[in-house]
């Protein structure tokens, strides 16, 4: 089981749209780190509504001082509003729990030289 599989909470909707989702994901970065926010483990939750056309995102950042903050949490909204079907996308920043490196995947601790 990969750590998105385990820290991302889903409720039931067509796979796809997941997927879709959970690519865009992988397109954004925190500027100062070169690993996408999934394989940093920032997200925590994702949901999409029962109609499909809203996408709901917890994610947390690195640190709570982080000075891109809302440059990441308004590219990650854009991003996934660009999917053909994602009518509004509500990106929320969280705290709790507080962001760890442990939360990071395999891959992110190959590229960072921790494994």
């Amino acid at each position: 089981m990969t750590s998105e599989e385990t820290q991302v909470q889903e409720n039931s909707v067509d796979e796809q749209k997941l997927k879709d989702v959970y690519d865009v994901l992988k397109t954004c970065y925190d500027p100062e780190i070169p690993i996408n926010i999934l394989d940093l483990g920032l997200i925590y939750d994702v949901k999409i509504s029962e109609d499909g056309k809203k996408v709901f995102i917890k994610m947390t950042l690195t640190a709570p001082g982080c000075p891109v903050a809302d440059y990441i949490r308004v590219e990650v909204q854009d991003k996934l509003q660009s999917l053909e079907w994602v009518d509004e996308a509500d990106v929320e920043i969280v705290w709790t729990p507080p962001w760890t490196p442990d939360m990071m995947s395999e891959e992110a601790r190959k590229i960072l030289g921790w494994v």
